[in-house]
């Protein structure tokens, strides 16, 4: 009898040996597909807000969670590509960010769920045809960039309170530049702006615009949101700012890294967290169609005196008083 009982405990304890040392292998492990837009370097915050929130949710990753990464490294046409081969691994969830990631995914696949970590206006965009009910496989969470044009100039424009003319510093290849156009010049227009603008979308195109926009003499510039492509080559773009001693606001906290002067938008870390949420209730067997899309609701203001003050500029109290943090 003693023997016969040993033996069960060894069977018993073989099979749960078995169950932890190959879980991949026994299809217990969720697999996700994330899409990075430009490197790990570039995109730390945003992983690591992913990560929290998956850690939030009680996975460990590449134990009770295996995440594929794959990034575009800047490129938008690399995107389609870099989807294909992630859902040819099987993944679960695909986790995208931004418009042009969004639509390659949709355009990819109708069956594998899609969760946007940040896009810029889901609807308006044709990714899903309503916010409460999205339908098809894709949710997660829409950006108001399109509705915040009008602050952001408003704060660009209490900064440089002599503004009349700006340049508008856009990626022609990104799907979302014209809402962010239209946006753009609607806010423009409202406070009777002069407005010029310079398309880049290669890194060929910058040395010709730079000289475009240096020879124009704008009163300051804003950066369009684009995440692929002028994230990648943020440093540039606030170089040059600087040697011009051109005031710019930026659509990505990013920039401020790197001495630009003004962000105004989403807190995007927290989107990236709040992404987890929805790729665990998909792993739990919720579909994306019955997911409404979140909108964000944290919203960030910062400012860099350092910058400002090599600009000679001089920050109004009302911007110091009302921002969340303010670069010294």
């Amino acid at each position: 009898m003693n023997n016969r009982r040993k033996l069960l405990i060894a069977v018993g304890a073989g099979l749960l040996a078995t169950r932890s040392a190959y879980p991949q292998s026994v299809g217990k492990v969720p697999k996700i597909g994330y899409v990075g837009n430009a490197s790990p370097s570039l995109e730390t915050a945003l992983v690591e807000g992913f990560r929290l929130g998956l850690r939030e949710r009680g996975y460990i990753e590449g134990k009770t969670i295996e995440i594929q990464y794959r990034w575009a490294n800047g490129k938008i046409s690399a995107l389609p590509a870099l989807i294909a081969e992630l859902i040819a691994l099987k993944v679960d969830v695909l986790v995208t960010a931004g418009t042009p990631a969004a639509l390659a995914a949709k355009k990819a696949t109708a069956t594998v769920p899609i969760v946007m970590a940040a896009v810029g206006d889901a609807v308006d965009s044709g990714i899903v045809p309503s916010l409460a009910r999205p339908g098809g496989n894709i949710t997660g969470l829409s950006t108001l960039y399109t509705q915040l044009e009008g602050k952001r100039i408003q704060i660009l424009h209490e900064l440089v309170p002599k503004l009349k003319h700006i340049a508008l510093l856009t990626n022609p290849a990104n799907p979302f530049t014209t809402l962010m156009l239209k946006s753009a010049r609607a806010a423009t227009g409202a406070r009777h702006l002069a407005t010029q603008i310079y398309e880049v979308s290669a890194v060929g195109d910058f040395e010709k615009v730079f000289a475009a926009i240096a020879k124009s003499k704008p009163d300051a510039m804003a950066v369009l949101a684009d995440r692929p492509f002028l994230v990648s080559n943020r440093q540039r773009i606030v170089e040059f700012a600087a040697q011009n001693r051109l005031p710019a606001m930026y659509p990505f906290s990013e920039f401020m890294d790197d001495g630009g002067l003004v962000f105004y938008g989403p807190n995007f870390p927290e989107m990236f967290r709040r992404a987890a949420t929805y790729v665990d209730k998909i792993i739990k067997g919720a579909k994306p169609a019955d997911l409404p899309l979140e909108q964000p609701t944290r919203f960030e203001f910062i400012v860099n005196a350092k910058t400002a003050k090599a600009l000679g500029l001089t920050i109004p109290q009302s911007l110091v008083i009302s921002a969340d943090k303010v670069i010294e």
